[in-house]
């Protein structure tokens, strides 16, 4: 079990349990940290998921409160996490986008203008080294539309961001519960980048290929899938790793 998904698991029993009832206030950080033998950093991510889903609510300046566990409150936000880990629908958009968006990416490495790969430059060094989950999510979600784009295909550009919403909610789970998501999202943003202004379609349709296809790993371990039923891409000797066409360091999940 990954420390942060150890961390939620924990607060989740308390409440279960009813040390932690609706509308009390969470014990300080440290404290509850040292109650539950995590790390403040493990227990923060905890915090944020689980206001993610409505469990808590994180009041600033006041602190952080179980909310009413209403289940209309929770209803929809429950929803996804539960089709997330029973259901594996949402690996068939990550497939679709896995063969959609390294096509876009050659492409764009041939096409896209020298404009564009500035703006998209600067869009990612706005964001700094650590940028909180959400701007990462906007960040991403402005990248890939803008490497679609840049393309010149106007229909796969359309089908690329049709599947935005459908794998959002999963990209933000992924965010808060996997420790180097934003880390490793960041590399493979820029690797991407790289091979399209050095004009490489193939390399960016690898990077392009390791990126899509790290979030469809993690969704297939969340969903408990058999490892054969893993498309031959994301399955390899070396235990998963998918490994672009070159570049000097890789990012392998």
């Amino acid at each position: 079990m990954r420390v942060t998904d150890e961390a939620i698991d924990r607060i989740k029993q308390m409440i279960v349990a009813g040390e932690l009832r609706p509308g009390d206030r969470l014990p300080r950080e440290a404290d509850l940290a040292a109650r539950l033998g995590l790390s403040r950093n493990s227990l923060r991510e905890a915090v944020k998921a689980l206001a993610l889903i409505r469990v808590l609510e994180v009041r600033q300046g006041d602190g952080t409160f179980v909310t009413s566990l209403d289940p209309a409150l929770l209803m929809e936000t429950m929803g996804f996490v539960l089709d997330l880990h029973q259901d594996a629908s949402v690996l068939e958009f990550f497939e679709v986008r896995r063969i959609l968006e390294p096509a876009a990416a050659a492409r764009a490495a041939l096409r896209m203008p020298d404009e564009d790969i500035t703006a998209l430059r600067k869009l990612l060094d706005d964001l700094g080294p650590e940028p909180s989950v959400e701007d990462l999510l906007t960040s991403d979600v402005e990248f890939h539309k803008v490497v679609a784009l840049g393309s010149g295909n106007r229909a796969l550009a359309s089908m690329i961001d049709s599947l935005r919403q459908p794998t959002y909610r999963a990209r933000i789970w992924r965010g808060l519960t996997q420790s180097d998501a934003v880390t490793r999202t960041l590399a493979e943003h820029r690797a991407i980048l790289d091979a399209i202004e050095g004009r490489e379609p193939e390399v960016a349709r690898s990077w392009a290929t390791v990126h899509i296809a790290g979030v469809e790993r993690w969704i297939q371990e969340a969903v408990n899938l058999d490892e054969e039923s893993a498309p031959r891409e994301l399955r390899s000797a070396s235990g998963g790793t998918v490994r672009p066409l070159r570049r000097a360091t890789p990012v392998e999940y």
